[in-house]
Formats: C-alpha cells, structure tokens, sequence
C-alpha cells in the first residue's frame, strides 16, 4: 500500500478522505495547511486554532498522525499579493483558483514528497482518471459539489500524485459515512467564502488594502445616480450594495471604466450590457499539454455556480483564446476563469479579459 499524505482542513470532506484512504490499508499521514496569519482571532474570521483542533480530533479517531505547516509566507506572495494586484486593477480573481495552484498542489505537494508520500488526496469533489497514457480531471460523481473548476490549472505531474477519494461520493453519503465512524465533524458547518475574508463584509476587508477613490456611478447614457466608493470594491453583474434605488428594476453593475473612475450602472437583469457572446482569456492552461481544438463544440463556465454553457474556440495559441457562446452569457467579469469541459473531462481555461 502507499504512504498517502492529506489535506485536512477541518472539515467533513478531508475527514472522510483520510479516513477512507486509512480504510483501504494506505499508511495515511494528515497535514493541517495554515496558509493566513490570522490578525483577528477575536472576530472568528478565519478560526484556524479550532480547525487543527478538529483536525486532531479526527485523527485520533482515525488513528493517524498529523503535521501542522505554516504556508502563510508563500500564500501572501503568491495568492494574495496577486488578489490585490488584481483588484486594483479592476479585475475580480477568483483566490480558491490560484490556492490550488499554488499552494495546496504546488507548497504543499512538495511538503509531502519531502515527507516520502507516494501521493497527496484532499477532500475536493472531483476525479482522476489515467487513460491513454496522460491524466484527466473528471469531474465528480455529485454534480451539485463539483469542484473540479477550481482545479483547471492543475499539470499532468500534479495530476499524477493526487487522489480525490472523495470524487464518486455525494456529500449526503459523506456525512453519513463521518456520522457512522464517529468522526467528531460529521455535521460541522461547510466553510463558505474565503478564509481570509471570513464572514466580514468583502468590501469592509478590502478597505484594510485599497484605499477609498469615491467616483459617480452613471448610466450608460451618462446619467449620474449615485456615488461608487471605490471601482475595486464592486465586481460585473452586482446587484446588491450600490446605494442605488426607487423605481423601476433593480440596478447591476456593468462596467467599469478606470480611466476616469466611473462605474456604469444599468437597469434590468437582462439588460444588453450584461450579457456578451464572446469573451477573450489568457495565462491558459490546459491540462493534457496540448491545445483544444478551434471550433469544436464544447461547454464552458465563466462561473463557479453557473451551468455548463456550450461554447466553441475560435481562436487560440500558448497565450490566449477567443470563446463564443451561441446563447449570451450573463455578467462575464474580467478576472474570473474561463473553464472548458468536454463531457466530464476538464479541459483547463484562463482568465478572463
């Protein structure tokens, strides 16, 4: 059997992976990744000291050994600086991407093989196949958990020393199987939003980094209704927050222009300026190595939550790619990824322009 190091968080879903790997005889190492320093224990934002408390917890249960590593130093430089970076410019990243990437398959990847792991598992709902000689991201089982959008930037090495052991399971299943070993965290609350974040308001965080620069808020028109507080605490297709009401429809956010600090603001859920039927992206990665085929036909989100959106590539090469969609999508904002899916195999994407 093999000496399989995983990620726990805390949570349900790293629990029962180890506790499977643990089940299937693999000598099973747990490692509690702290990746912020957390500067406000107080408030509970991001409870780090009680997450390795379960962690401990359910290894005792389980009976394995568990590691504490501080990658705080390298998630600042590599994921956080560039959240920032991002937001000033205008742009909406998506951190979980780039945590991925960086830290829980590259940092921590590493720590493991140092340690002699064979393999690395975390708790994401997804799958890995090997066929044909190279490794595909499927993704999982429950399609209502699939995480596996959040991995497109992951390479046939990584790819090849990770386990998704939760990836045939519906998280239903996965608290039953916790609740029945007596995992102490079979109904512990799913974590939501980014660690760093926690549960304060996004923009009230953000104020912490990037000053106040208060512009007008105008209608594509040139109409001005309101006062934005600052173009990098708003993000394409917000509804909520803008200060803005009265009659009519509700206003979303469509537009930023950086040049002279205004924020376009429109009214209708549908209204022509949220939705586009291409999009351009670029820092591409494509997990088999090789390009996607230019008009092809295959599904795309440009969202996290979104539904499979059929697409075909008009253009590409090592740098960028044009993707149209022959139904609008809503509210496709700079920053945010671009993934595409050939039936259940995740392709890779990019960011989007």
């Amino acid at each position: 059997m093999s000496k399989i190091v995983v990620g726990m968080s805390g949570g349900v879903d790293s629990a029962v992976a180890a506790l499977l790997l643990k089940q299937q005889g693999h000598e099973v190492i747990g490692l509690f990744m702290k990746n912020w320093e957390d500067d406000d224990e107080e408030d509970g934002a991001c409870p780090a000291k009680q997450d390795f408390m379960d962690v401990l917890a359910v290894a005792d249960k389980i009976g394995i050994e568990v590691e504490g590593v501080n990658f705080a130093r390298e998630y600042r430089e590599r994921v956080f600086s560039l959240f920032l970076q991002e937001y000033q410019a205008g742009r909406t990243p998506n951190p979980d991407v780039l945590g991925n990437s960086e830290i829980k398959f590259e940092a921590f990847l590493g720590h493991a093989m140092s340690l002699g792991a064979d393999k690395i598992a975390t708790g994401h709902y997804a799958r890995v196949r090997e066929r044909f000689g190279k490794f595909e991201l499927l993704k999982a089982e429950d399609g209502t958990k699939d995480q596996s959008y959040f991995l497109y930037r992951l390479n046939q090495a990584q790819l090849s020393r990770s386990l998704f052991p939760l990836g045939d399971l519906y998280k239903r299943d996965v608290r039953k199987i916790a609740e029945q070993a007596g995992l102490p965290v079979f109904a512990k609350k799913d974590s939501t939003g980014i660690c760093f974040i926690g549960e304060r308001p996004f923009r009230e965080f953000l104020e912490r980094y990037l000053p106040k620069t208060p512009g007008p808020m105008q209608t594509p028109e040139g109409k001005r209704v309101g006062e934005h507080q600052g173009l990098a605490y708003y993000t394409i297709g917000q509804r909520h927050g803008l200060g803005i009401g009265g009659q009519g429809d509700p206003w979303f956010v469509a537009k930023k222009r950086m040049a002279d600090n205004i924020l376009i603001v429109v009214q209708g859920h549908d209204h022509p300026l949220l939705l586009r039927e291409n999009l351009r992206a670029t820092d591409l990665n494509w997990i088999s190595g090789a390009l996607p085929h230019p008009q092809w036909v295959y599904a795309a989100k440009t969202r996290y939550r979104q539904s499979d959106a059929p697409c075909s590539i008009n253009a590409i090469d090592s740098s960028h790619c044009e993707i149209e969609f022959p139904a609008a999508q809503w509210a496709v904002t700079p920053g945010q990824s671009v993934v595409l899916y050939e039936s259940e195999v995740c392709l890779g994407g990019g960011v989007i322009l």
